[in-house]
């Protein structure tokens, strides 16, 4: 048996954007979150706190979002699928770009990828415009900065006028 290091897999780290803002969304969300952590060679090492976020360009009632951390072996398009095959098995029907939903799961970033393709952009085009995209980030990680160099929590401070309010406290809180 050898040691060569060559042979390690090291998994990619990704985020995951949630929301949900038809049925019980807090419960979507937290089934998707257990969901995408019963992927193959995927485990969740990281969730924010559930934030309520009035919903941006759309009518409707107001959000649940949230965001996790993935450590993974499984590609980003392959990922993404996946995560389409979520938002499915949830009861996400096709509609609007910004009809209410059961279930949203948008990949933000994958490791420190830029991409554009037809299915997936990467990091998600509109991340740095989104307080309920940012400010669950910042939950995870607040030195979080995205392969441009921009820092999430400079870009959160940018959004002061999105309104977004914690709706729990974080995992492992006393609060």
């Amino acid at each position: 048996m050898t040691n060569d290091a060559s042979e390690l897999i090291v998994p990619a780290r990704a985020f995951v954007g949630l929301g949900a803002n038809l049925g019980d969304a807090q419960a979507a969300l937290r089934d998707a979150i257990a969901a995408l952590g019963r992927l193959p060679g995927t485990r969740v090492s990281g969730v924010s706190r559930l934030y309520r976020s009035a919903p941006v360009d759309a009518p409707g009632p107001d959000y649940v979002n949230a965001a996790v951390r993935l450590e993974t072996l499984v590609s980003a398009t392959d990922l993404l699928a996946a995560m389409q095959a979520l938002e499915s098995a949830a009861g996400r029907l096709p509609a609007g770009r910004h009809a209410p939903r059961v279930l949203d799961l948008d990949l933000l970033l994958y490791n420190s990828d830029s991409l554009i393709t037809a299915p997936l952009t990467l990091p998600h085009p509109r991340l740095a415009e989104r307080a309920f995209v940012l400010r669950p980030l910042v939950d995870i990680d607040p030195t979080l900065v995205l392969p441009d160099g921009r820092a999430v929590l400079d870009l959160l401070a940018r959004l002061g006028a999105q309104r977004i309010a914690a709706i729990e406290p974080a995992p492992g809180s006393d609060a």
